[in-house]
Parts: structure tokens; C-alpha cells; sequence
């Protein structure tokens, strides 16, 4: 969604995409067997290729290779446990594309749209019993300062709300702990970008 190319057709297809995979997931986990909720997440799937292949790679999509290629870590638990932490840390930065955004999942919240979108990614995660904490799949906890590092040089300089070396590592051992993620009004200035 604010990848370095998005635009409104990529961000349409992401939302939608969303909207489908969000209602597919859980019908596949509880009828495994069952057609209709894997036609759905085909749907949803799709789509998010199509806007993820147009648009590009932004701050979860980079960690998250980063974690897997330097640090062994498996792919899709890798990037079920990150999400809800960047999501919440760049949520607050884009408060239409975050209201959007909780919408597809089913969560609207005018008041505070960054929340509903972070609180409608965990309420899906437990629905779906995806894994938690990174230090479950590999990632020790003395790789937290080199992991920092290196994924603070991968993301992208599109990212709505600047990193530096301390957010960077809030992020990955909050990631690591398996800490619910929480959005934080404060973000530092972008002159503080890369410290």
C-alpha cells in the first residue's frame, strides 16, 4: 500500500485483494476440503500479486527477505509475524490509506483508524493461530542488533514514517518476543532517517 510504486489501480487491487484473502483464509482453516473458501483465496491471491508485482516492495516485504536470506528464517512465518509490527508502526503516518485498509478486513473505525487496522490484522492472525514470535523459527535473540542493520539498509525510502537504528530494533524485538503490536503516534523526523 505504500510501497515505492504504488498507485490507485495497485493500491484498488491490494484492498480488494485484502477484502478476499481476509473472508478465504479462515473459511479454507476451518474447511479445509471445502472449494469455495480456496476459490476465494485464489481470488485474494491473486490480486495481491498482481498490485504486489506492479507496485514493488515496501518495509514488511524487505525485512522479511532480509530475516529469511540472512538469517535462515522460514518464509511464511516470517512474514505473518512481521506484518502486524510494520503495519502498526507506519499505520499512524496514513491514516486513509490505514482506514482503507481496516475496511477490507471488516474493521472499520473512523476515530482511529490506525488501531482498527492493526486490531483487524491480529483478530485475523488468531482466527488463522499464525505463529507469533520470530525467536520461535530461528532468530536468536544476539542477532537482533546485525539483523537491525541490515534491514534498516534494505526498506525502501518510500516508507511513510522514517526508521532509525532504535526503531528498527524496537521493531524486530517486539517481532521476536512475540509482543502484540500497538501503533505509536510518535515517529521520529526524517532528518533522524538513518541514524
Amino acid at each position: 500500500m505504500w510501497a515505492p510504486r504504488a498507485d490507485p489501480i495497485n493500491l484498488a487491487l491490494a484492498l480488494e485483494g485484502v477484502r478476499a484473502l481476509s473472508e478465504g483464509l479462515p473459511m479454507v482453516v476451518s474447511a479445509p476440503a471445502d472449494l469455495e473458501g480456496r476459490e476465494v483465496c485464489l481470488y485474494g491471491a491473486y490480486l495481491a500479486a498482481v498490485a504486489f508485482a506492479s507496485a514493488g516492495s515496501g518495509m514488511h516485504h524487505k525485512i522479511c527477505h532480509v530475516l529469511g536470506g540472512s538469517f535462515g528464517l522460514p518464509h511464511a512465518e516470517t512474514h505473518a509475524i512481521v506484518l502486524p509490527h510494520v503495519l502498526a508502526h507506519n499505520a499512524p503516518a496514513v491514516p486513509e490509506l490505514s482506514r482503507r485498509l481496516a475496511e477490507a478486513l471488516g474493521n472499520p473505525d473512523a476515530t482511529d483508524p490506525a488501531r482498527a487496522a492493526v486490531t483487524a490484522v491480529q483478530a485475523l492472525r488468531h482466527r488463522l493461530d499464525a505463529p507469533e514470535a520470530l525467536r520461535d523459527h530461528g532468530l536468536a535473540e544476539a542477532d537482533l542488533p546485525e539483523a537491525a542493520s541490515r534491514c534498516l539498509a534494505a526498506v525502501p525510502d518510500s516508507n511513510p514514517v522514517p526508521l532509525t537504528r532504535r526503531s528498527m530494533t524496537a521493531l524486530l524485538r517486539a517481532a521476536w518476543a512475540g509482543d502484540p503490536p500497538a501503533p505509536s503516534p510518535a515517529h521520529p523526523s526524517p532528518t533522524q532517517r538513518r541514524d
